[in-house]
């Protein structure tokens, strides 16, 4: 049962003062069983009022707001967690029409079986076509689509941002881990398959399994008679208890970490910092400088961060 020190800072400086920056967070443990949040600091900026609840999703959330005058805001987040099971396999025989029984019966589910209207949809089309055969379980379809993008897809920081979309995606079959979960779901959901989206961490301790030191994205899909599996495209792997999940959501923008607008005809800076303590003394981290956005909004937070990817690419 290992346990992991977690060190998030996501910091906006401004280059003359900004009002009224009000934001809603996602940076909580989501609740599940496998883990036990043994400690968890939140710090933000002048200490504003959180109104905290959990959202569609299940998501714990808070929402506030800076009214007074500023150029800096910081929101820090100190996680102790310990997992408390170990990564296991699904169960490989539950069928399509067990699937099929248990999607009807869920408005939520059925909501999460409905591809996004692309342009693209033929060439989702065709990888549906070479995972999906009669024979298969729900199972092994999903990790057969894991398997494919992680095989034709290839990992490249810096020629995708938080906006792009599945179509642009599909074009240079290049990305971070946020583009392989929106191909994966846009791909599950064309099979029904109800599939969402997590926001969170990996831990690996060096073991090889790329997104260490960023907040990390992968999948969950609905397996009859067991729920909601995990599934990391970007590894080509289900989720071990190295992944510590922080929201769930349709997509990126309805679980990111931090999003807001601020007032102000301001330019900002974007700095992440996450770090990762092991239990044996390691401690893995990055701070990485993000590009400045227009004037008066505040951007959501990329899952990967800039110096992470660098490091990758040694």
């Amino acid at each position: 049962m290992p346990v992991f020190k977690i060190h998030h800072i996501t910091q906006y400086s401004y280059d003359r003062p900004v009002r009224e920056s009000v934001n809603e967070i996602r940076i909580y443990p989501f609740p599940e069983a496998r883990m036990e949040i043994l400690m968890h600091e939140l710090f933000i900026t002048d200490e504003p009022d959180l109104h905290i609840f959990s959202d569609y999703w299940n998501n714990k959330t808070a929402v506030f707001n800076l009214k007074e005058p500023h150029t800096e805001l910081m929101i820090e987040s100190r996680l102790l967690v310990r997992t408390t099971a170990m990564g296991q396999l699904p169960h490989f025989n539950a069928t399509r029409e067990e699937l099929e029984r248990e999607v009807s019966g869920s408005l939520k589910l059925m909501e999460l079986t409905r591809p996004d209207q692309i342009t693209a949809q033929q060439e989702i089309d065709d990888i549906v076509l070479k995972i999906n055969q009669p024979w298969k379980s729900v199972a092994a379809i999903v990790q057969d689509c894991s398997q494919y993008i992680y095989q034709y897809f290839k990992y490249i920081k810096g020629i995708t941002d938080i906006e792009t979309t599945v179509d642009e995606i599909l074009q240079h079959k290049s990305g971070v881990c946020q583009d392989f979960a929106h191909v994966m779901l846009q791909v599950l959901r064309t099979l029904g398959i109800p599939s969402r989206y997590v926001s969170g961490y990996i831990c690996p301790n060096k073991n090889g399994m790329r997104g260490e030191g960023a907040t990390h994205a992968w999948v969950e899909a609905w397996l009859p008679a067991q729920g909601w599996a995990g599934i990391d495209p970007t590894n080509n792997v289900w989720v071990t208890n190295a992944h510590i999940p922080l929201a769930v959501g349709r997509n990126f923008t309805e679980c990111s970490p931090v999003r807001g607008t601020f007032k102000g005809p301001a330019r900002q800076q974007l700095t992440v910092y996450v770090s990762v303590g092991y239990e044996d003394g390691h401690v893995f981290e990055e701070k990485n400088a993000v590009k400045s956005q227009a004037f008066g909004s505040a951007p959501v937070e990329e899952p990967v961060t800039e110096g992470f990817a660098a490091q990758q690419q040694q």
